[in-house]
């Protein structure tokens, strides 16, 4: 039996290119004991990921990515081990940022077609399965298009909310959302908290994050390397956190990461999924 997992993907359903039911069938491919799909925002693609699991042997996670904002700072929370009866009120809760974050983002793709872009946001919006759109796909409309070099380059010059385009939608806060999840019964995960925050910053969110029942945060993350893998498993401990660890998958829209094994370089035990469910 595999001894590995892979608690952070994205589908369709957010900023992924593949199915839910692909990622099922890729995690038994490749051995994974477990995945879960952590849609940004939404619960809409996990009854079609628990279903798929249903015909294969990888333990299906139930999971969302929530985008918080910590005194300017956009931090994600990922909720895990979502009980399916919570998706209701999962996506009761995120229509009100819904209608926030669509309008910005009509806001941008305004901005940038006034200055030349030949920009359509109800075609990027209509290319999606459920309609919801973020900067990543308005990325790769860039992109296609020959605006920009890759990804990375589009939110260098045009897409940061440093480049005059773009004003991020009023989020909820961290602490907020861990108390929402763990109303729900799941479970709360800080990800990939050395990528959002330095360590000073880290420390200082962390006590009040625990207070209202941070459970843990990722120190396996594809762009980390031994030493910040190290610092932030160092950091958990000291807290009393536990584990995750996850690619960040998101198919051919991040194609230097892969599932299960990011950029070659992750192995995640299967016992931190084990100790997570166990809270």
């Amino acid at each position: 039996m595999s001894q590995l997992c892979d608690l952070h993907t994205h589908s369709v359903y957010s900023d992924g290119s593949w199915t839910p039911r692909r990622l099922i069938e890729e995690a038994e491919r490749i051995g994974l004991a477990a995945v879960a799909l952590t849609d940004h925002n939404t619960a809409d693609g996990l009854p079609d990921f628990l279903a798929a699991a249903k015909e294969h042997h990888v333990q299906a996670v139930s999971g969302v990515e929530f985008s918080t904002d910590y005194h300017g700072t956009e931090l994600h929370v990922l909720g895990l081990f979502l009980p399916e009866e919570s998706f209701p009120k999962i996506s009761a809760l995120m229509q009100t940022y819904a209608k926030r974050k669509e309008q910005s983002n009509i806001d941008l793709v305004n901005a940038l077609a006034a200055d030349g872009y030949a920009l359509d946001y109800a075609k990027i919006r209509d290319a999606t399965p459920n309609g919801q759109v973020n900067r990543a796909l308005i990325a790769a409309e860039l992109l296609r298009q020959g605006y920009v070099r890759d990804r990375k380059d589009a939110f260098k010059r045009l897409l940061g909310a440093e480049c005059g385009y773009y004003v991020p939608p009023e989020r909820f806060s961290p602490f907020e959302i861990i108390r929402f999840i763990k109303s729900i019964g799941g479970v709360a995960v800080l990800a990939h908290p050395l990528l959002s925050m330095d360590e000073a910053m880290l420390r200082t969110f962390l006590p009040e994050a625990v207070a209202c029942g941070l459970d843990g945060m990722e120190t396996i993350y594809s762009t980390y390397d031994e030493e910040t893998a190290a610092l932030a498993a160092s950091i958990a401990a000291q807290f009393h956190l536990k584990q995750s660890g996850g690619s960040d998958f998101h198919g051919e829209n991040k194609p230097d990461i892969q599932l299960g094994v990011g950029r070659g370089n992750l192995q995640i035990p299967a016992e931190f999924c084990h100790c997570l469910a166990r809270r």
